[in-house]
């Protein structure tokens, strides 16, 4: 299995919100907690099986841990602009 570290991009490869990028912003043994900034805050993770998530980049810039929801939507929003 992968393994993923916090901050990493990742993408949501099962449910509803398939095709949706996250940031881990906190992981467990199988659970992964996902951010976007948007949808998914800080105060509301996503709580998500790690089998369903596919790795994607893990950015230049690493998460702190003060890291609020502005920053983790401008992340995705660069990663996104960068790939179309």
């Amino acid at each position: 299995m992968q393994e993923y570290q916090v901050g990493d991009i990742v993408c949501s490869c099962a449910g509803h919100d398939s095709g949706s990028y996250y940031i881990i912003m906190k992981q467990e043994k199988e659970y992964v907690y996902l951010v976007d900034g948007v949808y998914k805050t800080i105060e509301k993770p996503k709580k998500k099986k790690k089998k369903h998530i596919l790795f994607v980049t893990r950015p230049d810039k690493r998460m702190g841990d003060q890291a609020n929801d502005l920053e983790y939507k401008r992340i995705l929003k660069l990663y996104k602009k960068n790939q179309i």
